[in-house]
């Protein structure tokens, strides 16, 4: 009775804490191993109220996918544990000098430190073996492929910046303490070591804290990690911005092209096709979620909106050089002062006065559509300009009158050509300073 460990000789190198070792041996022998084998159910602590310490450090190896629509991310991390044994105790100097062995790690007790943000099973392979040191105290390196919940907004994308949660704790145990192995900021560089050249994704930092969960009565020991990722946008950028910036750039130098040339109008149906076309080849570049649009496709239906908006400032403004052939109607006054001297004014749209034009208009395909240059103009008594009706001008329309009128209409068509384009222009000029002032954001990010 007065030597608890006497009935049974396998456990004799247990009763003074440490591992028994024999001549000749390196290392501790079987035999006292295998006890510690036997007690593979039982938290290894003497005094069963004093918890037992894991630290926890890991390494961001790579950004494996990130699904927006089911708010998801898939990551691979070198996950490495301490925890201290002890039953795993010897002396060196009884050993042959051994300080540190390799155990199977399904023989030992291990702590249950899950990642509460999984949402599938671990699919990486396994690491079967654990060192151990001759202190007691265990590392064990995992490679963990994780899939885990995220709160992932797409909003700026492709200049996106994520903020991921890991928290890790004990399943089951209360009594397993958890600490960070190492400082944040030292598991943040050894991470962008390894991310910093590679992949869609960029590691800008990795952040934590420790605390403590409760549930009820009991409480749990966590540690939670933000790690903070953005995304390389220079695929995006070479493969949707700079197309559909093209496409823009066409649809502005289409309206160079004669107002009142049919060819104006089908070339921009054309590039509006054209536009379509690419939308719906690249939509699968584009992340999809029910939470919100990236503002990129909010930028894409801007572009295709404008293009079909440049597509009806083509169409009006044929119209208005269209009139005539409706019998050559006479102009409103208001449109007389509001466009022809305001407007006019306002877009410092000039042209020659008291000289009569020097060339005949050129046949156009209609009859009855010769505007090709604007005719020459005096000013009213009103300061309305009012172009000059000669012979030359207008060669099909016939009479003065009519000449006249297709001067008036002429103006008015060429000076809201200008007035359109100068604003759409400026809608242009707008989007570009919102993707050059997303681009410096992300810069200055780094």
């Amino acid at each position: 009775e007065g030597e608890p460990c006497a009935h049974k000789k396998r456990f004799m190198s247990l009763c003074d804490g440490k591992l028994q070792c024999k001549e000749g041996h390196s290392g501790p022998t079987h035999e006292s191993i295998q006890a510690v084998f036997d007690l593979q159910s039982f938290r290894p602590a003497v005094n069963l109220s004093n918890p037992t310490v894991t630290n926890i450090s890991f390494t961001l190896y790579a950004v494996l996918g990130v699904n927006e629509k089911a708010q998801i991310l898939t990551t691979f991390l070198w996950l490495r544990l301490y925890w201290f044994h002890e039953f795993l105790i010897w002396d060196p100097d009884e050993c042959d000098g051994v300080t540190k062995i390799s155990l199977p790690v399904k023989q030992l007790w291990s702590p249950d430190i899950i990642v509460y943000e999984f949402v599938d099973d671990d699919v990486s392979q396994a690491c079967p073996f654990v060192y151990v040191n001759h202190t007691g105290h265990i590392r064990w390196d995992r490679m963990l492929r994780l899939v885990s919940a995220c709160n992932l907004k797409i909003f700026s994308f492709p200049f996106d910046v994520q903020n991921c949660t890991f928290t890790f704790g004990s399943y089951m145990h209360t009594n397993v303490r958890v600490s960070p192995a190492l400082t944040f900021k030292e598991m943040s560089g050894n991470s962008k070591r390894y991310l910093e050249a590679s992949g869609e994704w960029e590691l800008v930092n990795i952040l934590g804290e420790t605390s403590i969960l409760q549930f009820g009565i009991d409480e749990w020991d966590i540690i939670t990690f933000w790690v903070v990722i953005k995304r390389r946008p220079i695929l995006y950028v070479v493969n949707l911005l700079i197309p559909s910036s093209f496409l823009m750039i066409i649809d502005i130098l289409s309206f160079y092209l004669p107002p009142h040339s049919v060819d104006r109008a089908s070339f921009k149906m054309t590039l509006i096709l054209g536009y379509t076309v690419f939308l719906l080849i690249m939509n699968d570049l584009l992340p999809s979620t029910a939470n919100g649009t990236p503002i990129i496709g909010i930028y894409f239906s801007v572009c295709l909106a404008l293009m079909v908006i440049s597509l009806l400032e083509t169409v009006i403004i044929t119209n208005v050089l269209h009139h005539n052939s409706m019998k050559y109607k006479e102009v409103p006054n208001w449109v007389r002062i509001v466009v022809l001297k305001h407007i006019a004014r306002l877009i410092c749209y000039r042209w020659l006065e008291d000289e009569a034009p020097a060339t005949k208009q050129e046949e156009g395909k209609s009859n009855n559509l010769n505007c090709t240059s604007p005719p020459t103009v005096t000013q009213t008594e009103n300061n309305v300009p009012v172009p000059h009706s000669t012979s030359n001008y207008g060669g099909n329309c016939g009479t003065f009158h009519e000449s006249e009128l297709q001067g008036k209409w002429c103006h008015v068509g060429y000076i809201l050509d200008f007035l359109l384009f100068r604003i759409y222009l400026l809608l242009i000029s707008c989007y570009a300073m919102v993707i050059i002032c997303m681009w410096c954001i992300w810069i200055s990010q780094d």
